[in-house]
């Protein structure tokens, strides 16, 4: 690896799982609040056993791998993306998949196909049903 490439490829695992939530509607990135709340607890907790793990000399990293930014307690930048990118990859995956069982369940249940795919760019739930028809006319 050459200097920055870390980086290059934690960029990578997000535009990887991307499709997960744009296909498949993983609603990971639609509701920041919620991705705040899982996030900053794991966060901070891992940053806070890194520092330790560092400052005790249990582990190091390769200064050729990395590109050098050291965060406050010599951590470096690269070990909070991690810690910020490998858990929304995981989140995305669980939502996703979790939404393809939703849908598998919905096809057994005898459900049309169209309207389980339909569905599912859209989190996996059922759209709300369309207002009843009053021949008024909706602009």
């Amino acid at each position: 690896m050459e200097r920055g490439e870390y980086l290059v490829v934690m960029g990578l695992c997000l535009l990887i799982t991307l499709p997960l939530e744009l296909l498949l509607g993983a609603r990971v990135w639609r509701r920041p609040r919620r991705l705040l709340v899982a996030m900053v607890p794991l966060v901070v907790a891992y940053s806070i056993w890194d520092i330790a793990m560092i400052a005790g000399g249990s582990w190091s990293y390769s200064d050729e791998k990395l590109t050098g930014i050291l965060l406050p307690f010599e951590m470096p930048l690269e070990e909070l993306v991690f810690f910020v990118v490998v858990p929304i990859c995981g989140l995305l995956t669980l939502e996703a998949v979790g939404n393809v069982l939703t849908a598998l369940g919905r096809l057994r249940a005898g459900e049309p196909v169209g309207r389980v795919l339909r569905d599912l760019p859209h989190g996996g739930g059922p759209r709300p049903a369309p207002a009843a028809s009053t021949g008024e006319k909706v602009a």
